[in-house]
């Protein structure tokens, strides 16, 4: 009888074990650091080694977590010792089971970290292990409390937007997606996952022109606004291709151009009034062109340097790139040389500026605002549009705690004048 039990318990514990798996490469004992905040997009081949060492750098000698849903130790050495930038540890968690991500270890090492790279793999995994439960919870904290640095590649990638490619059912063709944008296999989730700081309002994909993938994410913008009833944007990348976001903002794009064809693209819909596709309906093919401009794209080449960018907090601002039209007729998508869609979301026609004055930009926790003119009303944007609740204390003092890192608009009211901010939270 004792052997029986013995046999039973050690099968509970194997159980449990096979939740996650971890490996670790360096110091196990956890350190702090000055770390900054990021995000880094990598296309799904080999990884780009300079967009990876800027990754590192962010971490400033901290502790990195690998999350991955298959595979192994993989990422520990090339992070620790290959690239040559010094950190204190590797630690990768290949989890098996939603109780293998809200293991009470695997969160505290996910909250101690300064790094965290999602491996490629399979996203619907990372969406149904770490989705709606205490991992969701532990990693935008990491992102939005402690503003580490945060990247992906291939799967991994694909969650890091606010809305994503879920791949429930199943991979996807673009003309799968182009004759039917309601196609079962076009499973998307809105806003309701990972809160990534310029990600707003953003679907991402990866392999993308390797896999002839432009008119799969052209439907998912799409989608996007008739399901929403908002502007949808995209970032994508080529497999060799990487994209390394600062906290202004700003979008390094690496690669190695001229040599390969190594682009990220930056995807909205036009800024222009009519701007939701003409035909998106079941079954039938999506017409999308309001004028052979429908959908607006600045295509970067990436460099081992990193020097050709685009601006996400305004998306119009970029250097290196040229923009692109792209539309659909019929389930047929379309590519030409376009302009700068130059929104202007920051302009209000109509009102007249009055004096005043707000500080400090970048901002912890409070914006100090002196006007001579009594500010009437205060209204906070993210650059995408997307308006925060604001309160003026004393007619001085705005609290803006409760915002995530990342580039904002304010706008302040007298009764006859407005005047416009654009301000960083830290």
């Amino acid at each position: 009888m004792k052997k029986i039990t013995l046999l039973f318990l050690l099968s509970i514990q194997i159980f449990f074990a096979q939740d996650y798996t971890e490996y670790l490469t360096g110091n196990a004992t956890d350190i702090t650091t000055n770390h900054q905040a990021g995000i880094c997009l990598m296309g799904g081949a080999s990884e780009q080694d300079d967009a990876m060492k800027w990754f590192l750098n962010q971490a400033d000698g901290g502790d990195v977590v690998v999350l991955r849903a298959s595979g192994d130790d993989g990422y520990n050495d090339y992070f620790y010792t290959d690239l040559g930038v010094t950190i204190n540890s590797v630690r990768t968690f290949v989890i098996e089971t939603v109780a293998g991500a809200v293991d009470p270890y695997v969160l505290e090492k996910v909250a101690n970290a300064e790094a965290i790279w999602f491996a490629g793999g399979d996203q619907k995994d990372y969406v149904n292990y770490f989705k709606d439960n205490a991992m969701e919870e532990a990693l935008n904290t990491f992102i939005n409390t402690k503003k580490g640095v945060i990247g992906g590649t291939s799967a991994g990638m694909a969650i890091l937007g606010s809305s994503y490619f879920s791949a429930e059912i199943g991979g996807l063709e673009s003309d799968e997606a182009l004759l039917n944008p309601y196609h079962p296999r076009v499973s998307l989730g809105y806003n309701d996952f990972l809160e990534v700081p310029f990600m707003e309002d953003v679907i991402t994909d990866s392999h993308f022109a390797d896999r002839d993938r432009e008119g799969r994410m052209s439907v998912f913008l799409a989608r996007y606004i008739k399901d929403n009833e908002k502007r949808s944007f995209g970032i994508a990348c080529n497999e060799y291709t990487a994209i390394c976001v600062d906290a202004t903002g700003k979008a390094s794009v690496f690669g190695d151009h001229p040599a390969y064809p190594e682009y990220a693209y930056f995807l909205q819909a036009n800024c222009t009034t009519n701007y939701a596709p003409e035909y998106i309906v079941k079954f039938q093919s999506l017409t999308w062109n309001r004028g052979s401009e429908a959908i607006k794209v600045y295509k970067v080449p990436g460099t081992t340097t990193g020097t050709n960018y685009f601006d996400l907090s305004d998306w119009e601002t970029g250097s290196g790139g040229t923009w692109e039209n792209w539309s659909v007729d019929s389930g047929v998508l379309t590519m030409a040389s376009g302009t700068n869609p130059m929104c202007g979301t920051l302009s209000t026609p109509g009102f007249e500026s009055f004096n005043v004055e707000v500080y400090p930009n970048p901002a912890s926790d409070r914006l100090f605002i002196k006007s001579k003119t009594p500010v009437q009303s205060v209204r906070i944007y993210s650059v995408l549009g997307k308006e925060f609740s604001a309160t003026l204390l004393n007619n001085e003092i705005l609290d803006v705690s409760s915002l995530s890192s990342g580039l904002y608009v304010l706008k302040l009211n007298s009764e006859t004048s407005e005047q416009t901010f654009k301000f960083i939270k830290k």
